[in-house]
């Protein structure tokens, strides 16, 4: 049975990264409401600090203070979410001064605010800790099984789960979802790593070993489009890619809303890409990218 969902909500990267980016993006995506799909709702801006232990993905490097950053992306209504899914935790770090800090500033926003976890540790430790702030199933999990999925999304700590791109086209058992496991569903549009890449998971353990101080060697990621820098064009070819026109007239038709991009280490200039191929009317983007672009305030690069 199709549940057609009006709304695309969309959630974006560089919660701290791109902070000046997102405060000139955000002041003009609601003063001209008019340059964007009418469908297209921001449900979050996602990302963590550098040195702090409990992040997992991608290190952003950050000037603003987390104190700005919450008030600013708050002040729009727009919950901010701690990339917080570190696969490689330990009972001793739950301790960390500074993620404990950040969770507590982020519990005392005037809007909901998230945590995106991998270690199930972790995420009974926030619920008892800081039950203010809801939780996110991190990709990170590399659950490549849709039966694993499904338990996933079953699981009642979760408000959301990120499921690993390449069950984005497992269409035939994702139509058979429940309405209350379909709103769980959040899906990562534009990934770049390899279809058939088998060391996913090794990837982000390294990058989370990287983040505890833990050495060991360095992963190498053996697949092409990472080793020629991530390329927009290249990440539409493959098979687990969601375009703006499969949002519109394949996912909201089943009952699918939430729909997150990747990117906090690319750069702001790619950031604007993403936002104008996803979220801005062809006729329009032309002025949104000079409005950003000649933004004395901002370096795009």
């Amino acid at each position: 049975m199709e549940e057609n969902r009006t709304r695309a909500v969309f959630h974006l990267p560089g919660l701290f990264e791109f902070y000046e980016f997102y405060k000139a993006f955000l002041e003009l995506f609601y003063s001209h409401r008019e340059y964007f799909y009418d469908y297209v709702e921001l449900g979050s801006i996602y990302g963590s600090p550098r040195d702090t232990i409990w992040s997992g993905g991608r290190i952003e490097f950050n000037e603003a203070s987390p104190e700005e950053v919450l008030s600013m992306v708050n002040s729009y209504n727009i919950s901010c979410r701690l990339t917080f899914s570190n696969s490689l935790l330990r009972e001793e770090h739950l301790t960390d001064k500074k993620c404990n800090d950040l969770c507590k500033l982020f519990s005392s926003g005037n809007v909901k605010n998230g945590v995106i976890v991998h270690s199930d540790m972790l995420s009974e430790y926030l619920r008892s800790n800081y039950p203010e702030l809801y939780l996110v199933s991190s990709t990170t999990k590399v659950i490549t099984k849709f039966e694993g999925l499904l338990d996933e999304v079953n699981r009642e700590e979760f408000k959301y789960v990120v499921p690993d791109f390449r069950l984005n086209k497992a269409f035939e058992d994702l139509q058979k979802m429940t309405s209350y496991q379909k709103d769980k569903l959040e899906f990562l549009c534009n990934e770049c790593c390899s279809f058939g890449c088998p060391d996913r998971k090794k990837c982000y353990e390294d990058v989370s070993r990287k983040a505890l101080g833990i050495e060991g060697p360095d992963h190498h990621c053996a697949s092409d489009i990472l080793n020629e820098g991530y390329r927009f064009s290249k990440a539409m070819t493959n098979k687990g890619f969601i375009s703006r026109e499969d949002i519109e007239k394949v996912y909201l038709k089943m009952g699918f809303s939430n729909f997150k991009i990747e990117g906090r280490s690319l750069g702001s200039a790619l950031i604007l890409e993403f936002i104008l191929y996803y979220l801005t009317k062809p006729e329009c983007q032309l002025l949104v990218r000079e409005e950003l672009y000649l933004d004395n305030t901002l370096d795009l690069f």
